[in-house]
């Protein structure tokens, strides 16, 4: 369902609540000003998402990473994009080691990190991949609650729209019913 649009809470739309956009694809080719690494708080970008973003954007995306960390889960860091198009990455750690099984609330508390930060820079969108589903071991469904309660919960006047991507047709779906139910 690319390209699906709907604000999550119409009646607070003005209240600065962003819309949700929900695609099947890759975070490295959103349309979005920023993307959102789900990261640990160490800052190494070794696999998954992670991985794939230092390789397109290069080496110097994990050592700034590094550099500003630990960064702890509910906080996030932002570092320059590399070689990408992107304006930025907002690295909001869902774990505090690399490869670490998570609890749920991990993916809410990186994912209102993840907004906080977009929002402090101004951000109009942002992308995010299945935040916590990798190798953290978060069921998808229990994944796309925790960040649509995020963003409904959100009020910036800054950030105008999410985009839930992912190439995982699980995850996709999870979103869309949660968009669906809860809308």
């Amino acid at each position: 369902m690319a390209g699906k649009k709907k604000d999550v809470n119409d009646e607070n739309a003005t209240a600065g609540t962003p819309t949700v956009r929900v695609e099947r694809g890759s975070l490295l080719e959103s349309k979005a000003e920023v993307i959102v690494n789900a990261a640990n708080s160490k800052g190494f970008m070794g696999g998954g998402v992670a991985g794939a973003i230092k390789r397109a954007g290069g080496p110097e995306i994990e050592r700034e990473a590094i550099l500003k960390g630990p960064t702890p889960v509910g906080r996030a860091v932002w570092t320059g994009a590399g070689k990408t198009f992107f304006r930025g990455v907002i690295h909001a750690p869902t774990m505090e080691k690399p490869a670490m099984r998570i609890p749920k609330e991990n993916v809410g508390a990186a994912m209102r990190a993840a907004l906080m930060m977009a929002e402090e820079k101004a951000c109009a969108s942002i992308a995010v991949t299945g935040l916590g589903t990798g190798v953290g071991g978060v069921a998808p469904a229990d994944a796309a609650v925790e960040m649509f309660g995020a963003i409904r919960a959100f009020r910036g006047t800054r950030l105008r729209e999410v985009v839930l991507v992912d190439l995982d047709d699980e995850m996709v779906a999870a979103w869309n019913a949660e968009m669906s139910e809860r809308g």
